[in-house]
C-alpha cells in the first residue's frame, strides 16, 4: 500500500491499489488486524474509484452533439 491519501489519487492509482489489497486479502496470509485496515483501506478505495467515475460520466452526459453527431460543446451539469 501507498501513504497516497485515497481522496488525492487518480482513478488509476486508487484502481491499482485496490487490485493489489483484494490480492492480499485473497491470498489469505494476513493477520486479522492487517486484514481489517486492508478492508478498510479497499473500501476508502472502491468509494473513490466509484466517484470518479460518476463524475466522468456526467462530463460524458454533459457533451451536445450537432444533426451530424459531431461533438459541438458541452451543457452545464447539474451538481457540478
Amino acid at each position: 500500500m501507498t501513504d497516497t491519501p485515497v481522496n488525492e489519487m487518480s482513478f488509476e492509482q486508487a484502481m491499482a491499489e485496490l487490485e493489489k489489497v483484494v490480492g492480499q486479502l485473497e491470498a489469505g496470509d494476513v493477520p486479522l488486524e492487517a486484514s481489517i485496515e486492508l478492508y478498510e483501506r479497499g473500501s476508502a478505495l472502491k468509494k473513490r474509484c466509484e466517484a470518479q467515475l460518476k463524475a466522468a460520466e456526467e462530463k460524458v452526459a454533459a457533451i451536445t452533439l450537432d444533426g451530424d453527431g459531431q461533438a459541438t460543446g458541452t451543457k452545464p451539469v447539474e451538481g457540478l
